[in-house]
Parts: structure tokens; C-alpha cells; sequence
């Protein structure tokens, strides 16, 4: 995997959800430019079935890169994968939203999870409510109201789910990504 990190290739391995497969994804998208931070996030969901999931992070010097995989049932039955890839200039990055969940905040408090929102512009998300007057028996109709958030990725890391150290580099990463998008 050309200009990334051992500690990159080392994730992907860890991680186990198709390495080589999301290695290659993942070359084609950074297109010959070193990786300087990266967040390698495995997510299994349970449903009518078990279903993986896997989002990779990455910043070069001049761009934002998401790779996604997902688990995919090919006609045949066999295992197959769906695996998108996205890039971003890191100088369209709008917003770098991060909620931390907090553990004993009276006493200076420790980051327990981790909430990484990146928004470029990409992906609305349209919220409407009814409006009321605080009034509990008014009837009347106070129209609606709407709240518009741009959410192109998320990725949310507990130490309680992830560990200890998945949420360290969590919050490594987005220290990293955070300045890399100050700067331009």
C-alpha cells in the first residue's frame, strides 16, 4: 500500500474486516499523497442479521478522504462487499463537530465517548417540528420550524464499545484533523 503508514495497514489488519480489499480502496482514493492521520472504525450491527461495517478516516496534505465498506449478499448467496470512497479538499471542510461524552465533569471530567461529525456541504439533514406556545392547552396552530445540519460523516467511538484505545486515537485524530482544516 503505497505512502501510508505502517500504523495504517496495522489498523486495517486489526480491524479484520477485509484489509486488502479496503487497502487497495483506500490507495486508489489517496492518489500517491502521503496519509497523515487516520481513524480506521469497525461497526457491527445486529438485525435481522449480523452486518459489518467498516469507515476509514484519512487526511493527506490536501484532502479528506471517507472510505466506507459495507457487508453485501451477492445474488449467488456468496459474501460479497460494497466499498465507496469520497474525497473532500481539506479546504471545503465546512465543520468539525465534536460531542464528548464525559465522565465525572465536577472533577474535571474524562472523555468516555466520542462523537466526530465532519460536514463539507455534501449531505442536508432537515429536522422539522411542530412550534407551540408553551401553553399546554392552546390548540392553536403555531406553524412548524425546521433546523438544517450538514452531516456528511459521523463516527461515534465508546470507550465502554470500542476500548480504551480505539477512543484514544479518536480523539488524536480529531485533534489532527482538527488543525488541518484551521489551517486552510
Amino acid at each position: 500500500m503505497p505512502r501510508t503508514s505502517a500504523s495504517l495497514r496495522q489498523d486495517l489488519d486489526d480491524a479484520g474486516f477485509y484489509p486488502q480489499l479496503v487497502a487497495d480502496i483506500l490507495d486508489i482514493a489517496v492518489a500517491g499523497e502521503a496519509v497523515v492521520a487516520h481513524l480506521v472504525h469497525p461497526e457491527t450491527t445486529f438485525g435481522m442479521e449480523l452486518h459489518r461495517h467498516l469507515t476509514v478516516l484519512a487526511v493527506t496534505p490536501t484532502r479528506f478522504i471517507v472510505v466506507h465498506v459495507d457487508d453485501e449478499t451477492e445474488q449467488s448467496g456468496g459474501a460479497g462487499a460494497l466499498a465507496t470512497s469520497e474525497t473532500v479538499a481539506l479546504s471545503e471542510i465546512r465543520t468539525v463537530a465534536l460531542t464528548h461524552g464525559v465522565s465525572d465533569p465536577a472533577n474535571g471530567g474524562r472523555t468516555t465517548e466520542l462523537t466526530l461529525s465532519v460536514g463539507w456541504g455534501a449531505v442536508q439533514r432537515i429536522d422539522i417540528d411542530h412550534q407551540t406556545c408553551g401553553d399546554p392547552e392552546c390548540e392553536a396552530d403555531h406553524g412548524m420550524a425546521g433546523t438544517m445540519t450538514s452531516e456528511d460523516v459521523v463516527i461515534r467511538v465508546a470507550e465502554q464499545a470500542d476500548g480504551e484505545q480505539a477512543l484514544r486515537r479518536a480523539l488524536q485524530f480529531a485533534r489532527e484533523l482538527s488543525g488541518a482544516t484551521a489551517t486552510r
